[in-house]
């Protein structure tokens, strides 16, 4: 061979053993970064028996090995597992993770009783033929922001995936089930769209604004929608001579409904709703899923008739602490909804209706694990409780070929404990999601700095979705309890499991009255100066958010009058004012008497006295509705003013003392 030849052969099989070289060492630095084993763990599938003592193996994203009998590959970053259970990364079955917040929009003129609800404002999509909330072609995908602080305290709890929803509206949108790591909202979907989605909530300031309306609404879309498709089948058989029928993106969005592609899922907790839901969907051949579910253990023959799955809500409604004297009694209906709440999984089980667990929102997160405890002690077995935090919600939503369970070939999400999963004194060690190991970022450190007051009255705007609703917000502060009421649309109520966290949170829960029903919300926030915002969730329902600003503290009052004697008052009902009478008669601390007016008349008893003013319920007759009323005040001197709340919003008065 010549001399140049040569050299060249040389060269050219350097070159090669170079590059073979730097392949392997490529390989071998991404598998020592990619791979990792968890060995000496004991291993809950949740597709088999659990494994008492065994090793799961993560390689490139996947599960490549579960077992006994398994071996740690060399290359493999070894997590020692004794003491600890390997889960299968928990699922959240319904949540807003990632949904950007609704934007506030001007409140609406006054009117009769003018009640504080603002217009909604939920996603809109471009060119649609309706109104926001009523467009079923918005996607959480085209949302989703893949940064927050939520994502840290969901993953703290142990959930790697969630089923998450675009906010607000009647048709809210189409979901999307997310991973929650990843360096952009593409690396972190699973599947999308997994459902299309339906609330229950009223428009306000526009059509529809009632239950009724809603459920007709859905209807009349349908039928649309099923006009649309038959127009759309005629003129793609045979164009020539017929009029191009129009798009409609929004009818279009409905298609894969009627033609059960896409699954429907109804946001509703009573059972008045839950009936009107599977009517619905035998009409119109809907493959339809309850989400929120409280009462749905009331109509489970029809749920597992007609296989409806339910997105059971852990958002349980708590016992408050001892309410102060002079509260009203707690609602028989909120007592009820307590003491049946845990006991809903078990009753869907015996029944065989299938169900997931989500977790109600960000405010439900810190209790989501113990209340799922909590269906363990009240019936449900434990393995049907683990399946419904991982294997079920995979199998709902369509994806349970990669995920819900620890078997190999599937994505690499685990969840990793010391200790009982459902205890509140475990720990979560480890959180692989799409086969890496997630910072698991503890709480905000107690700080020595001086924090702000809660105490003072606040004028809160709270959004649950459809819209702000306005209420008035007193708080005292010592310390780090806090004590108070809240008063507007929402009812009103004495606070209870008030208090201020070591990191400055404020925390309370309240029964309020939302959509004609009493239930309770949990409100989580923080103050800076005179601000304070923070979410809000009702028991049962999609997480909202609140603002809010600190009054200007008023000047010290004078000491409060004696209620005692005939008040001429003026009703201001926003625009118009409404004379009356209220008549007092004082013992001690409490108050009774009547209040007369034009349109209305009532006899009050039981009325309560502290140091804000006085406060009195009663029911009234307007418009031949019967109305429960809070009427709160104060007087000084001969002056008096204050508030009536009602189901329609809340009116001021003021007046003086006769004679």
């Amino acid at each position: 061979m010549p001399r140049v030849h040569l050299r060249l052969a040389v060269a050219a099989t350097a070159f090669v053993s170079i590059l073979i070289s730097a392949t392997h060492f490529t390989i071998a630095q991404r598998n020592a970064v990619d791979t990792y084993a968890i060995t000496n763990a004991r291993i809950v599938t949740a597709s088999g028996p659990a494994i008492e003592r065994g090793t799961v193996v993560i390689r490139d994203g996947l599960i490549t090995a579960v077992g006994a009998n398994v071996t740690a590959p060399p290359d493999a970053r070894i997590i020692d597992g004794t003491g600890l259970t390997v889960f299968p990364g928990l699922i959240d079955a319904n949540t807003n993770l990632g949904m950007p917040e609704p934007a506030p929009t001007p409140s609406p003129g006054g009117g009769f009783l003018a009640n504080l609800l603002r217009p909604p404002t939920p996603p809109t999509g471009p060119n649609s033929t309706q109104p926001p909330g009523l467009q079923p072609e918005v996607m959480a995908e085209a949302q989703l922001r893949a940064s927050g602080d939520q994502f840290n305290s969901t993953r703290n709890v142990g959930i790697t995936s969630a089923l998450t929803v675009p906010r607000g509206g009647v048709w809210m949108g189409q979901s999307a089930l997310i991973n929650l790591a990843g360096d952009s909202p593409q690396q972190m979907i699973v599947r999308s769209p997994v459902a299309m989605h339906v609330g229950f909530t009223p428009l306000r300031g526009t059509y529809p604004s009632s239950l009724l309306g809603v459920f007709a609404t859905l209807r009349q879309m349908l039928l649309d929608a099923q006009t649309y498709r038959e127009s759309q089948q005629i003129y793609a058989r045979n164009p020539r001579g017929i009029r191009r029928p129009s798009t409609d993106r929004s009818l279009e969005a409905l298609l894969p409904v009627l033609d059960g592609r896409l699954a429907v899922v109804f946001h509703a907790d009573t059972e008045r709703e839950i009936r009107r839901v599977l009517d619905l969907a035998e009409e119109f051949k809907l493959k339809a899923i309850v989400a929120g579910g409280s009462e749905s253990w009331k109509v489970t023959d029809r749920l597992q008739k007609a296989d409806v799955p339910v997105l059971l809500t852990l958002n349980f409604p708590r016992r408050t602490t001892a309410a102060l004297p002079q509260a009203d009694p707690e609602p028989l209906r909120l007592l009820r909804l307590r003491a049946e709440a845990p006991k809903t999984a078990a009753k869907l089980a015996m029944a065989k209706v299938r169900f997931a667990f989500q977790s109600g929102g960000p405010t439900g997160i810190g209790d989501f694990l113990a209340n799922a405890g909590k269906t363990i002690e009240n019936g449900l077995l434990k393995d049907d409780a683990i399946r419904a935090l991982t294997i079920r919600p995979a199998e709902i939503f369509g994806v349970a070929d990669r995920l819900g369970s620890l078997e190999a070939g599937k994505i690499a999400n685990l969840t990793v404990v010391r200790g009982d999963l459902f205890d509140r004194n475990s720990r979560i060690e480890h959180v692989f999601i799409d086969g890496r190991p997630i910072d698991l970022r503890p709480a905000p450190a107690a700080t020595s700095q001086p924090r702000d007051s809660a105490a003072g009255t606040w004028t809160l705007n709270v959004n649950l979705g459809s819209g702000e609703i306005g209420a008035t917000l007193i708080l005292r502060q010592e310390d780090n309890q806090l004590r108070g009421s809240i008063q507007g649309a929402l009812g009103s109520s004495e606070i209870s499991n008030a208090a201020v966290t070591e990191s400055g949170e404020i925390r309370f829960r309240v029964p309020v009255t939302f959509e004609g029903q009493t239930t309770e919300a949990s409100f989580t926030g923080t103050i800076a100066g005179n601000e304070m915002k923070g979410a809000v969730t009702i028991t049962g329902r999609s997480p909202g958010s609140f603002t809010g600003g600190r009054a200007t503290p008023p000047r010290p009052p004078a000491q409060p009058a004696e209620l005692t004697g005939t008040w001429n008052i003026t009703i201001d009902l926003g625009g118009q004012s409404l004379p009356g009478t209220l008549v007092l008669s004082q013992e001690r601390d409490r108050v009774s008497g009547n209040l007369q007016t034009s349109l209305a008349s009532a006899q009050f008893s039981g009325g309560t006295i502290n140091a804000d003013g006085f406060r009195v319920t009663f029911t009234a007759t307007i418009q031949g509705q019967a109305m429960d009323m809070t009427l709160q005040g104060r007087a000084v001197g001969n002056q008096i003013s204050g508030t009536i709340t009602g189901e329609m919003g809340t009116v001021t008065f003021s007046g003086t003392r006769q004679g």
